[in-house]
């Protein structure tokens, strides 16, 4: 039986709660207990639209690093995004987003890994990081005061 993709349930359900610590600066909590300090000021914390970015990079990462792990524990692996948020008229949004993904593997890696990690880069774009498929998608976001 395929799942219905709009489905509600709550095994596909995700969602964090965010509470104000003070102006311009706020927490965001998961029910698993991780949580994260976002600021709209110039502070040391990210902004929301750097955590944007951060969630596409992190997607990317985890699908690219588990495949490549398999093979080779990757001396370094590092996901670059950027973005440059214009406004386009109707409001602010982020154009040109743009992934780089560098890897470098140790010498005694086997052959044929770099490869395997572009294919995991290429099927991470296309099919698996929900991130940046969403992003791409234009997924509409509802709204409602409790």
């Amino acid at each position: 039986m395929t799942e219905n993709p709009t489905s509600s349930s709550a095994d596909t359900l995700r969602s964090v709660t965010l509470d104000r610590v003070t102006t311009g600066t706020y927490v965001a909590r998961t029910a698993r207990g991780g949580s994260v300090t976002m600021s709209s000021t110039d502070d040391a914390h990210l902004s929301p639209i750097e955590l944007l970015l951060a969630a596409i990079a992190g997607c990317t990462a985890v699908d690219v690093d588990t495949v490549t792990s398999r093979r080779a524990e990757p001396d370094a692996l590092t996901v670059t995004v950027t973005a440059h948020k214009v406004h386009d008229g109707t409001g602010t949004v982020l154009r040109d987003v743009e992934l780089t993904l560098s890897l470098r593997l140790p010498d005694d890696a086997p052959e044929g890994v770099r490869e395997v990690a572009e294919r995991a880069l290429r099927v991470s774009h296309d099919r698996t990081c929900t991130v940046s498929r969403t992003v791409e998608a234009g997924t509409p976001v509802s709204v409602r005061m409790a």
